[in-house]
This record gives C-alpha cells, sequence and structure tokens, in this order.
C-alpha cells in the first residue's frame, strides 16, 4: 500500500481541518408513535477536509502522488490529524491549489479514512 510522501508535509494547517462522518443512520416515520432508527452500515466512513501550504515543486509531487503512485483511487496510509494514529485514507477528489504568491500554494484535500 501507498504511504503519505516524506517529501510532503506531514502535518495539516488545524485551522482549516474539519471532520464529519457520513450519515449513518435511517430514520424510518410511523404511523403513530416515535420514529424507527437503525444504523445503515456496521462501520462509518469519517470525511476530513484539510489545508497545507505547498511550494511549487510540491505541487507537482502531490500531482504525480495523486495521479501516478495512487492512481486517484488506491487508498494510502498517513496520520490521523486528530488522534495522531495511523489511518487508511482515500481522496474523495483532486488536490485544489490556490495561489499564495511567490511559489507557494494553499493545497485543499478532501478525504476519507476507510473503516
Amino acid at each position: 500500500m501507498a504511504v503519505w510522501p516524506a517529501t510532503l508535509p506531514q502535518r495539516v494547517l488545524l485551522a482549516d481541518f474539519t471532520e464529519s462522518a457520513e450519515p449513518n443512520v435511517i430514520r424510518t416515520e410511523m404511523e403513530t408513535g416515535p420514529a424507527k432508527l437503525r444504523r445503515r452500515y456496521t462501520a462509518e466512513v469519517k470525511v476530513f477536509q484539510a489545508s497545507l501550504v505547498l511550494t511549487t515543486a510540491q505541487v507537482a509531487l502531490l500531482d504525480t502522488f495523486y495521479d501516478s503512485t495512487i492512481g486517484a483511487v488506491d487508498p494510502f496510509d498517513w496520520v490521523h490529524h486528530r488522534t495522531l494514529a495511523a489511518a487508511t485514507y482515500r481522496f474523495r477528489g483532486r488536490p485544489e491549489y490556490r495561489p499564495l504568491g511567490a511559489g507557494y500554494w494553499r493545497t485543499t484535500l478532501m478525504l476519507e479514512i476507510l473503516p
């Protein structure tokens, strides 16, 4: 399995970090009485949005990792940024880049942790 490249930042910008879970509960309204609830899956998929500041050279490295190493769909190992435990991620979409000036880019990653 691929591993997040050591030549890229290992920690995300905490100010832009969000973590949520895909909805995992199905609610069924009853004719009378309270609604019934049940879990949709036994394990939840956790969704993350995170940002990094990269140099132009690191942007090229991330593009190579995304396009060639994992082929846009394969999972990879990295650290869970809230718990610091090892985790297996997958991209939910291509990284987005916004210029910061002078060869630096704010990079937004949409990721999911596989259960």
